[in-house]
């Protein structure tokens, strides 16, 4: 499922780069010298970027599903369950 109110950019990233940029921008706001409207557009980018990365791990969690055996000996799959 992809999210249409991400920016193009976002959209295109994989969640490792995501994350990456997401961690650097953390970085930045935890060190406190940004100008106070770079630090609300810092914060900004970064809940979109939080949010593409929760969007990306939950269409990963549904692609992972677990092969089960039946009672009577038949395989079958069950969608996995990662909390």
């Amino acid at each position: 499922m992809t999210d249409l109110t991400l920016p193009a950019d976002i959209k295109a990233m994989s969640f490792e780069d995501a994350l990456g940029e997401l961690e650097r921008i953390v970085r930045q706001l935890e060190d406190g010298k940004a100008k106070l409207d770079d630090a609300i557009g810092f914060y900004e980018r970064g809940t979109l970027l939080k949010r593409h990365c929760e969007g990306k791990l939950r269409e990963a969690q549904e692609k992972v599903d677990r092969i089960t055996l039946g009672g009577d000996g038949t395989v079958g799959m069950e969608p996995a369950r990662i909390d």
